[in-house]
Parts: structure tokens; C-alpha cells; sequence
């Protein structure tokens, strides 16, 4: 064959190149060819050089890369398949995969893209436990600022109703009238009596109200309310008004609590929440009321008023600590050396504290400050409670009464400075009340395309904002439970300051009997969820599931 112009005799193709140094791998440098005629298969599990590097060690062979994968994973997937049509009691033969730990060739290994793959479902721990699905989720006390519900199903029903379905709502929440629906809604779209029961779940009653203004929520809002027009900041006579206004609001509001007329109701301040409860509720006989977060001089405040209270989070802290310290103490070994290494230990720190007393030649003049120190310890316990979680207060039975007058009586639970400074606390509440004006939950739907796996799947979606009671709530997932076939998610964003309130306090008395509050407003299903204690704890949901009919949650 002519040889074309430009030509170089020494010139080699890449595939030469590679025989030539496979096959120096495994016969030396004696048998190394340029001849391209020559050909020699690699070694089974070597694999060869790339073109531009040695192939060769000091001593001219070859070594094997220990960290080398010797079976590609299309490799074993063809390994399994032959494996598992073979003889079922034959001995698994095992490879590697991806990640160099060894597989049975009896199970086939997925493709490396399924990790990435929403549609393969993920490799089970079994350190991870999964949480049961239950009939019904825990009871949630907490304020939600705004909950997030997806489905499979169009959520297109929610969108703005008809004037005479939004009426007809309305009239239903007034009137404490339940629409029967069935268990399982084929057409939700052109179900009236369904977008009527879900405008009643949206209704709430807050009092003050002031149209230009988001009176929810009221800690660390200064931000929201700067810049907006306060006409009450520097008019006495408007903010005695508004405060006039405001107490008999919550004086209605007790009353009717105390009536069970009104099964709860929220006071939320710049400084702190109180959740009151009706008799019958959360487990207890008694009127309850939770504040969060507290601190030492709202505390003593309170003693100073003659309200008892308990701090059910402090109270277990220092149950618990009791305990380890009378687990230790009945340690034989603990009770004749610790002890006195520790009172020693103390004696010689005390000695050390006084030394400079001694220099002077006055120690016996001056009283050895025990007390002062006990008592700052003790002081320095009450102030590191302040604005946190294990600051809630619990008051109960008539003391709740008490506590009504303390805050009428209040100065400091109107702020004095900022931008909130003058406006009365909001109330919020299921039922109407004196001075209080109807509000309804914002709503949006929105339809969008998600990708899982390698399609496109529809997803519809509904934002509900505002001061999202625990009754709406209940009320809200059951509509959503009969319209999208038992099947939907969501994701609930809380208050913080109330996430606490789910905490049951051992201490107060257990309700027994079954307490009647059929005439309080709120529907059967969702008052027999408030009935029960909450399992929750000092949390707060954050996502509730349901699958099948079928709820599981994560707090």
C-alpha cells in the first residue's frame, strides 16, 4: 500500500500502543513488539494503562491497582440474572458494586442512577424505624402561620367559591351547622356542600382589627408594623379607647369560656402568648392557661398576685436530676468516699475563697457568705429560664380568674416604646365574641408540574396563611382526607412561641367524666381530637402525611 503524503514512519496507531504495553505487563520488557500485526489480550481483571502513562513497575511487571473495581456494575446485573435463573440452592457468588463492599449476585444491584432516581425507592435501614400510621394525628395547641398541602388530585375545589357557597359558609360557621359529607367524594370540583364546609373552616374572630394592619403574630413583628400609620402612638385619649375596648373583650371572652360557649381562645401580646382552655379539654377538668415564653420578673409578678402557677418543664428537669442524684446516693461505694471527697473538695474551695480574710486577720468577724452564694445560684436558675421553652407557665381553675385580672391590670402587657407601642394584645378565637370582628384564612392554589424520575408529574398544591387555629386545622385536613382519596401531604409552619403548648402537666386534675361542650361551636370530629391529652411534648407538628386513610407525622 502507497504511503500517503505526510507520513511518518514511526507513527503508531492508539490500539498498537495499547497490545504492545499489555503485553509487556504480563512477559517483561524482553517481548516488547512494535510490529502492528502482533496482538495480545489483557489479563482477565487487569485493566490497562491510559495512553501517555508507564506501564511498568521498578522491576518491569506490571502491579494491580488494589482499589481497581474488577466488575463493572452492568457486569454483575448480568452475573444476578444468570445466578437467579440457575439452580435456586446454588451458593450466591459475590462481587463488588459501586462502592467497593461486596453483594450477593443473588440480588441484583440497581442502576448508579437510582440513587438519584425518585421512583426507585431508597435502601432500607434497619437502624431507622419508620413511625406507625394512626387513624388520627396527635392534638396540635400550637398557632400555625401557614400550612402547605400537596396531592396527586386537582385541589382546584378550594379555589374562590361562588357568592352563595362563600355565604352559605358563613352562615353555616355562625349557626354551628355541620355538613354531612361522605367518606369518599368522586367529583370534588362540583361538590357545593364541600367548598361551603371549607370557607366555614376558615373563619377565626380577632379583636382589635385594624384593616392596614397584620395583628398576627405580635413577637418580633416591630420589623412589619414600622413605617405603617399609628394614628394611637402619641393620642392618650385613642389608646384609653382601644384599651377600654379590649377589656371587654376579654372579659366576653372568659365568660364564655367559663360558660364552655367558647372551647379556647389566644392572647397574644409583643411579649408573650396565653392559650386559655375550657373546662374539659386537653384532658383537664379545670380551665387551664398556658403563657409562653415567660420570664422572672412575669413570674413574680404572678406570686405577687397570689396566682399559683407551676413550670411543668422545669418541674420534670429537676424530677429527673432528683432521681440520678438518689440513683447515686444509694450507691454504697458513693455514699462513704464520694461524699466526703466532695465535701472536702468544697471545704478546701471555701478555705481558698477566704484566704485574703485570713491575711487581714479577720475571719472571724466577718460571716462566711453561704446564703448570698445559694442565693444567686438560685437567682441565676430563674434568670436562664427567661424566653425559652421551659419558661411555660400553667395556671389553673380559679386562678385562671385571677390571672384574667392581672392582665386587664397590666401595664407592661401593652408595650410603651416601638413601633407597637399603645395597641392592646390580639385575641384570637373559634367563636364570636364581644367586639370581635369575622376574618377568614387566605387561600391560594397552584398547579405545577414535578419531575419524578425521568417524567413529569401534576402536582396541586394550596397555601393557607394566617392565624391557623388548632379547630381549623382538624377541620381543613378532614375536607382534604374525603376530597383527595385519603391521599395528600403537608407541611405546617408554627409560631414558635406556641409550639410548648403541647406539653400535659401530670399535676393538674385528670378529667374523668365526659365533659359536655356540644354547644361550644367546633364539630364533633375536631372537639374529640381537643378532648384528648397531646403526645407531642414541647414540639409542634411540621408534616403530616396521608396514605391510605392513614396519618403519619413528624415533629
Amino acid at each position: 500500500m502507497a504511503q500517503s503524503a505526510g507520513y511518518s514512519p514511526s507513527f503508531k496507531r492508539p490500539i498498537v500502543l495499547m497490545r504492545k504495553r499489555s503485553r509487556s505487563a504480563t512477559q517483561g520488557p524482553s517481548s516488547l513488539s512494535d510490529e502492528p500485526g502482533e496482538s495480545s489480550e489483557p489479563p482477565p481483571g487487569l485493566r490497562p494503562f491510559p495512553p501517555g502513562t508507564r506501564g511498568r513497575s521498578a522491576g518491569g511487571v506490571r502491579r494491580r491497582n488494589p482499589f481497581a473495581h474488577t466488575d463493572s456494575p452492568d457486569r454483575l446485573r448480568k452475573k444476578a440474572r444468570v445466578a437467579a435463573d440457575g439452580d435456586m440452592g446454588s451458593e450466591p457468588s459475590w462481587g463488588s458494586d459501586d462502592t467497593g463492599h461486596q453483594v450477593s449476585s443473588q440480588e441484583p444491584l440497581p442502576p448508579p442512577d437510582a440513587l438519584f432516581d425518585d421512583t426507585v425507592p431508597a435502601l432500607k435501614n434497619p437502624l431507622i424505624v419508620a413511625p406507625p400510621p394512626l387513624p388520627e394525628y396527635p392534638a396540635d395547641w400550637s398557632l400555625k402561620t401557614r400550612l402547605l398541602f400537596t396531592s396527586a388530585l386537582c385541589l382546584s375545589w378550594a379555589q374562590q367559591p361562588r357568592a352563595h357557597e362563600e355565604a352559605q359558609g358563613l352562615n353555616q360557621h355562625c349557626r354551628a351547622q355541620f355538613a354531612k359529607l361522605p367518606h369518599i367524594l368522586q367529583d370534588p370540583s362540583s361538590c357545593s356542600e364541600l367548598r361551603c364546609s371549607f370557607q366555614q373552616a376558615l373563619v377565626y374572630w380577632q379583636h382589635p382589627s385594624l384593616p392596614w394592619l397584620s395583628l398576627f403574630p405580635r413577637i418580633n413583628a416591630e420589623r412589619r408594623f414600622s413605617g405603617q400609620n399609628t394614628p394611637w402612638a402619641h393620642d392618650a385619649a385613642l389608646q384609653q379607647s382601644l384599651m377600654g375596648e379590649w377589656v371587654l373583650s376579654l372579659s366576653s371572652l372568659y365568660s364564655l369560656l367559663k360558660s364552655r360557649l367558647c372551647p379556647y381562645f389566644y392572647l397574644c401580646s409583643s411579649q408573650f402568648t396565653v392559650l386559655f382552655r375550657t373546662a374539659g379539654l386537653g384532658g383537664y377538668s379545670n380551665i387551664t392557661a398556658y403563657i409562653s415564653p415567660t420570664t422572672r420578673g412575669l413570674r413574680e409578678a404572678l406570686k405577687a398576685e397570689g396566682i399559683r402557677f407551676s413550670v411543668p418543664l422545669m418541674e420534670e428537669k429537676q424530677s429527673v436530676e432528683q432521681h440520678r442524684e438518689e440513683d447515686r446516693d444509694s450507691d454504697p461505694k458513693r455514699t462513704t468516699d464520694g461524699l466526703a471527697c466532695d465535701e472536702k473538695a468544697s471545704e478546701n474551695e471555701e478555705d481558698c475563697n477566704l484566704s485574703w480574710l485570713v491575711e487581714m486577720g479577720i475571719q472571724d468577724k466577718i460571716r462566711k457568705p453561704d446564703g448570698i452564694r445559694i442565693q444567686l445560684h438560685k437567682d441565676s436558675q430563674a434568670v436562664s429560664l427567661d424566653h425559652k421553652p421551659e419558661s411555660l407557665v400553667c395556671v389553673e381553675g380559679a386562678h385562671t380568674f385571677t390571672l384574667i385580672n392581672f392582665l386587664i391590670n397590666c401595664k407592661s402587657i401593652v408595650a410603651a416604646a416601638g413601633s407597637q407601642a399603645g395597641l392592646p394584645p390580639t385575641l384570637l378565637a373559634p367563636s364570636a365574641f364581644r367586639g370581635a370582628t369575622m376574618h377568614t384564612l387566605k387561600s391560594r392554589c397552584v398547579n405545577v408540574k414535578s419531575q419524578v424520575g425521568s417524567s413529569f408529574q401534576n402536582i396541586s398544591s394550596l397555601e393557607i396563611t394566617g392565624p391557623v387555629l388548632p379547630s381549623a386545622l382538624h377541620s381543613i385536613t378532614t375536607l382534604l382526607r374525603s376530597a383527595q382519596g385519603g391521599n395528600f401531604s403537608a407541611a405546617l409552619f408554627s409560631h414558635s412561641p406556641t409550639a410548648v403548648m403541647n406539653v400535659h402537666n401530670p399535676k393538674l386534675q385528670v378529667s374523668e367524666g365526659s365533659v359536655d361542650l356540644s354547644a361550644c361551636g367546633l364539630h364533633p370530629a375536631s372537639l374529640q381530637q381537643l378532648k384528648l391529652p397531646s403526645t407531642l411534648g414541647k414540639t409542634a407538628l411540621t408534616h403530616i402525611d396521608m396514605d391510605h386513610y392513614s396519618y403519619t407525622c413528624r415533629n
